[in-house]
């Protein structure tokens, strides 16, 4: 089973994907952890992700590509995958499903995890970490004994730049510009569905089952 998860910064995308790499025993595989493995391994995809990396730009295209379909091609990868992060865009897509049908291959289902915006930037404002040991808290779901000190190590806790109103608005709008467009791509290669993001989590991963089993 080769899956796709969609859905905007703070839809809980990563939390999902880990539910359902246990469940069914495929790795999952998300954009940031493959650029850092490339990094360490130093292949020539990783090398030239790295050069953009290190001058703060973003990694192009091709390169983000090359490193995914490279990924996929290794042993773990057989019996299925779950995509978290990628495609990030429809030229990402289009490209992925060109390479993928070369291979006499698929993406199986694309789940799309919808969150409404304003609870996103509740979840996401809410987000606190500990200076010292990094452990994480949220304000109204997971909030410390003590208000601003962290349970496990008594050290500060703060509000990360990412995690602040304005920036992740803007994180949004680019969603909405350059990722958002997938649903409708997905949507006409039949192989979409949307579930609820705004429930508990139980709930949506039990969504998500459904969702594969009627690609099965």
């Amino acid at each position: 089973m080769n899956l796709v998860l969609l859905g905007a910064p703070g839809a809980g995308k990563g939390t999902q994907a880990n539910k359902v790499q246990d469940l069914l025993g495929i790795p999952k595989i998300s954009t940031g952890d493959m650029l850092r493995a490339a990094k360490v391994q130093k292949t020539p995809l990783g090398l030239q992700a790295e050069s953009f990396m290190n001058a703060g730009k973003l990694v192009p295209d091709e390169v983000v590509i090359g490193l995914t379909i490279e990924r996929l091609a290794q042993e773990d990868c057989k019996k299925g995958y779950i995509l978290d992060g990628f495609p990030r865009t429809v030229a990402q897509a289009k490209a992925l499903k060109e390479n993928l049908e070369g291979q006499g291959l698929k993406i199986d289902r694309v789940v799309n995890i919808d969150v409404d915006e304003e609870n996103l930037v509740k979840r996401l404002t809410g987000r606190r970490q500990c200076e010292q040991c990094q452990q994480g808290y949220h304000l109204e779901f997971a909030p410390p004994q003590k208000e601003g000190i962290c349970d496990k190590c008594g050290g500060k806790l703060f509000q990360r730049v990412d995690d602040k109103e304005t920036t992740i608005r803007a994180r949004l709008n680019v969603y909405r510009e350059q990722t958002a467009p997938l649903v409708d791509f997905y949507k006409g290669e039949k192989i979409l569905k949307t579930v609820n993001g705004d429930e508990a989590v139980e709930s949506v991963f039990q969504a998500i089952v459904q969702a594969i089993k009627k690609a099965t």
